[in-house]
């Protein structure tokens, strides 16, 4: 009987109380990048792993001071590097990695992509230190609702468009209605502009990026939690980042527009553009963190602006 009374009011508090929230932040030879994790009181279901595995050690050593929930899943929001590249960490735990299709099948290219700058181009890396990424273990199309062990559930949203990355999911914490979005949104904070990898070509889209933004609002009244950044209402955030876009579009094709092709062409005159749109953003939002996101990913926005040859 007591052991019947115990289960049920287990079951009762679980059916009432929701997990909890929690955020761990690189620094910034991490990208300053957010991890969000859910602990359930029973598990651990982590968002996003981090640029490199020591990056995701520390993420897991802050996990398990705070917790003894183990870690026994891991989300990938969109195909950038510092959300997959340190899978092997949470699989070496034993945990289940989470994917959409899209997600899933960017990765190769856009490590291939991102390997060849990092170890070639800016030589941070050699290609035996720079992270060797391993594949998802489960991947869906559309949604996909976690049941966690708790009973509360994680609902999974592929949005329609490519976002600020090629493929884009939302996390949903249905109790509360809290999204966990990844670099979709970087509120009060310089965003990403290099757009989506696609067969090896940053390829921004913008305009999907702004109806993807405008679809947050029917998912969830919560909390909008961004891959960088602060955190606030999902109305609120989201057009403060409509906001942004729509004035960095702006800046990056007027200063397009004074350029001639072979000024876009040259490397290191390129570079200067991208330091004056840097410059003129910072003009702008004068409080937003990570100004330098701005000279090193402007480059794919900037090559979107250029005349088309004839």
């Amino acid at each position: 009987m007591a052991r019947t009374l115990s289960s049920l009011l287990w079951l009762l508090s679980s059916s009432v109380l929701a997990g909890e929230l929690h955020v761990f932040t690189s620094d910034a030879g991490g990208f300053d990048t957010h991890s969000v994790w859910y602990d359930d009181g029973h598990e651990v279901t982590v968002i996003d792993t981090q640029f490199t595995p020591a990056y995701a050690r520390q993420l897991v050593e802050s996990i398990r001071a705070a917790t003894k929930s183990p870690i026994t899943r891991v989300i990938v929001t969109h195909p950038n590097p510092d959300k997959f590249n340190a899978l092997s960490v949470f699989h070496a735990l034993g945990a289940v990695s989470v994917a959409s299709k899209k997600t899933a099948e960017a990765m190769p290219g856009v490590d291939a992509y991102k390997r060849h700058f990092w170890t070639k181009v800016a030589r941070a890396f050699t290609d035996e230190t720079y992270p060797k990424v391993e594949p998802v273990t489960q991947t869906f199309e559309g949604q996909l609702v976690v049941r966690l062990k708790s009973n509360e559930t994680l609902t999974l949203i592929e949005l329609p468009e490519p976002g600020v990355s090629s493929s884009q999911t939302v996390v949903r914490v249905d109790k509360t209605g809290d999204l966990l979005v990844g670099d979709l949104v970087a509120h009060r904070a310089h965003a990403w502009l290099e757009g989506g990898i696609v067969h090896g070509q940053p390829r921004p889209t913008l305009d999907g990026w702004r109806r993807d933004l405008k679809v947050l609002p029917t998912l969830g009244k919560g909390t909008l939690y961004g891959g960088r950044g602060a955190f606030g209402p999902v109305g609120e955030v989201v057009a403060a980042q409509l906001a942004y876009l729509d004035t960095a579009e702006r800046l990056v094709t007027r200063l397009v527009a004074t350029r001639t092709a072979a000024e876009l062409a040259d490397p290191e005159r390129a570079k200067a553009l991208h330091l004056e749109i840097q410059k003129a953003l910072v003009k702008v939002f004068p409080q937003h963190a990570h100004p330098d996101l701005v000279g090193f990913g402007v480059y794919g926005l900037v090559m979107s602006k250029k005349p088309r040859a004839r």
